[in-house]
């Protein structure tokens, strides 16, 4: 059985569609999902799903007890799923090359500290960009610069506010990311 758990902040679409995805699919589980928002709509997704939840703040990253609860679900990958805190470089440490995140642009560009969310889509939008689209990538100590697994383009010269780009790019979001996971997870060993 393969291990899948989420790191997320606020809603959580894109962690209930790869609980979705996941829900009956023989050799894999979604075993956690992790949060440090107590009023985060991914609890109630999570719950929907039988996925347990685990609330943690920041004295648990610092102090290490994180870490230790990321351990107790074994995982086989850690997917960062609108996860909007710097990911602790503990976890990073024990899990290399297990750590993943979707950015909601084509890194390197709108890449960095501050750059998620509507920020992101504002800043393609506001610079006329002829495309977007999501950048899957390995999680380093820095934010946004591990190396890239898989990227997919949209054309959003023809939105007319930043929502819609957020709206296409979350599209491709839904389509790409749980498929990337699986494809990650059956590359690597038991």
């Amino acid at each position: 059985m393969k291990n899948v758990i989420l790191f997320a902040s606020g809603n959580g679409s894109n962690a209930e569609r790869i609980m979705h995805y996941f829900k009956g699919r023989e050799g894999y589980n979604v075993s956690a999902v992790f949060t440090n928002n107590a009023k985060a709509g991914v609890i109630q997704k999570s719950e929907a799903y039988n996925v347990p939840v685990i609330v943690f703040n920041w004295e648990d990253m610092a102090n290490g007890t994180l870490l230790k609860k990321v351990k107790n679900t074994t995982p086989d990958i850690i997917v960062l799923a609108g996860f909007l805190w710097k990911f602790p470089g503990d976890i990073i440490k024990e899990y290399p090359d297990r750590v993943i995140n979707i950015h909601p642009a084509l890194l390197p560009k709108y890449g960095g500290k501050g750059m998620y969310g509507m920020n992101v889509h504002a800043a393609v939008y506001n610079n006329k960009e002829k495309e977007s689209g999501i950048t899957i990538h390995y999680v380093n100590d820095n934010y946004d610069e591990g190396n890239i697994i898989f990227q997919q383009t949209v054309a959003v010269d023809e939105c007319i506010s930043p929502e819609e780009v957020a709206l296409k790019v979350l599209q491709l979001e839904h389509e790409y990311f749980p498929v990337i996971i699986e494809r990650l997870l059956s590359n690597k060993s038991d």
